[in-house]
């Protein structure tokens, strides 16, 4: 294929390019405009910005970290969330319902704890509140707050060099009609998996172009499967964990049963559901046990039942695997564990053709005592899930990742202040508060992530919680910028 190749002028170098266009990259391009560095370029991968993904819960530490970023931001995503919308939708006459609740039941049945999906709950008990809302507009919410020149899609990151004569480092794309499917994104729409357009388009014969541009800083928020990461850790002591593992849990899941006898809906909805929109059950009986050993099972009622089963399995077990193949491993699975009758009963109703499967990956904050991947080399620095992608089973992906942002932004402005763009010192030390800061935080969030001890008791679940969302961020920024 014929690659022609094209170059920005070599005096136009921007201050910072951001490497991906998600919600994380967003907000940093957002921060960074908020506090007067506007010399930005956002890139990314992506052909065109579509409605894919899942819905997205922001949780108190994610809002807190958005709105230090930007308060408009703040605002935009609150209004465009779906939890805050149908709060403000509600009046006297029609008001929230007060029992909006994500259950976790036992097989009996029995409530075992409730978290609330109202804003107003989280909002008195942890100083913020909680929102929902689907991927595709927390992306456009965010990226509405930009300039269009200034987020350029089809744009992906294949090489970077430095390039100390120019005081910059130089970044090299493809622009083309294809598509590289990304098997490590949790998010992608399950609808659109048979779609030509979300699918590796590398059969499409187009000719592709190369584009270069210069940046005196480069934020990588290009996910899980970062090509910026696998760039920095190429012929290092940690090329080896250039590419994220396999975090040995995998999701098998049914968005629709379209048929389910109105006897089964019915003891569903007494047992299990009880007016609750979405729950999970699970063995929480045998306290000892650990989520590796037990799969845990969401089921959600909106406009029909569906369900989402957590296991702990061999990557060759649901990789590449579909339809039957999934329903019989998840039966297996819940058979091994105790699963009542009538959730079995359940799976068993489920169309071959409604079920997915997603391998869950984690990019490992540290590997050991001794090796902790750098999130930085030289101008370019990591946030988000490129600098520690993980399950979504405590939804934290975006929320730290907005951590990151909020971080990442304000050291940036202390360079841009003190005029330190050509002071690799004084990069290299910002970038190492960073890391310093955000680190052993990320360790213990995947910590909770993986092993799920926040479930081990109620008091272990209110400690949880308060040492994650009670935090001053503003304090944060002002030792920050000390």
């Amino acid at each position: 294929m014929n690659i022609p190749q094209t170059d920005t002028p070599i005096n136009k170098i921007y201050d910072v390019v951001i490497v991906g266009a998600g919600p994380v990259g967003l907000a940093t391009a957002v921060g960074l405009r908020k506090r007067g560095i506007d010399n930005i370029l956002v890139i990314d991968q992506t052909r065109a910005f579509r409605q894919v993904g899942q819905v997205v819960d922001l949780l108190p530490n994610g809002l807190k970290a958005l709105k230090c970023v930007d308060p408009n931001a703040y605002q935009a995503v609150k209004t465009a969330s779906l939890t805050f919308t149908n709060y403000q939708q509600s009046d006297e006459s029609n008001p929230p319902k007060a029992s909006l609740e994500w259950v976790s039941k036992n097989f009996q049945g029995e409530k075992v704890r409730s978290i609330s999906l109202l804003f107003d709950v989280w909002l008195s008990n942890y100083g913020e509140g909680r929102v929902s809302i689907s991927w595709y507009d927390l992306q456009t919410s965010l990226r509405q707050l930009l300039p269009e020149d200034r987020v350029k899609p089809n744009h992906r990151c294949i090489n970077i060099v430095d390039e100390p004569e120019n005081g910059c480092v130089r970044l090299d794309c493809v622009s083309s009609a294809s598509v590289e499917a990304n098997p490590y994104a949790y998010w992608s729409d399950a609808q659109n998996d048979r779609d030509p357009q979300s699918q590796n388009l590398d059969n499409i014969s187009q000719a592709s172009i190369t584009i270069s541009f210069r940046a005196k800083l480069i934020v990588a928020a290009d996910g899980i499967n970062s090509t910026v990461r696998r760039i920095l850790y190429a012929d290092s002591a940690t090329q080896a964990f250039a590419k994220p593992e396999y975090s040995g849990f995998a999701a098998i899941y049914c968005r629709e049963i379209p048929h389910i006898p109105n006897e089964l809906r019915s003891h569903l909805e007494e047992k299990f559901f009880a007016g609750s929109p979405i729950l999970t059950v699970a063995n929480y009986d045998l306290g000892d046990l650990t989520f590796s050993e037990s799969p845990r099972m969401m089921l959600i009622n909106r406009q029909g039942i569906g369900y989402l089963v957590h296991i702990a399995v061999p990557l060759d077990s649901v990789q590449g695997k579909s339809g039957s193949d999934l329903l019989d491993l998840t039966l297996q699975e819940l058979e091994k564990a105790g699963y009542p009758d009538e959730l079995k009963q359940l799976v068993r109703l489920s169309p071959p053709e409604n079920i997915f499967q997603r391998p869950y990956y984690i990019h490992c904050a540290a590997i050991s005592e001794n090796i902790a991947p750098a999130w930085s080399a030289g101008r370019v620095v990591l946030v988000g899930d490129a600098a520690h992608g993980m399950p979504p089973f405590m939804a934290q992906g975006a929320n730290q990742g907005f951590e990151d942002a909020m971080v990442i932004t304000t050291l940036i402005t202390n360079i841009a202040q003190a005029n330190h763009w050509d002071n690799k010192q004084a990069i290299a030390s910002a970038f190492k508060k960073y890391e310093q800061l955000r680190r052993p935080f990320m360790e213990y969030i995947q910590q909770a992530t993986l092993t799920q001890f926040p479930n081990s008791s109620n008091q272990a679940w209110q400690e949880y919680n308060k040492t994650l969302y009670t935090r001053n961020f503003e304090q944060i920024i002002v030792e920050l910028v000390v």
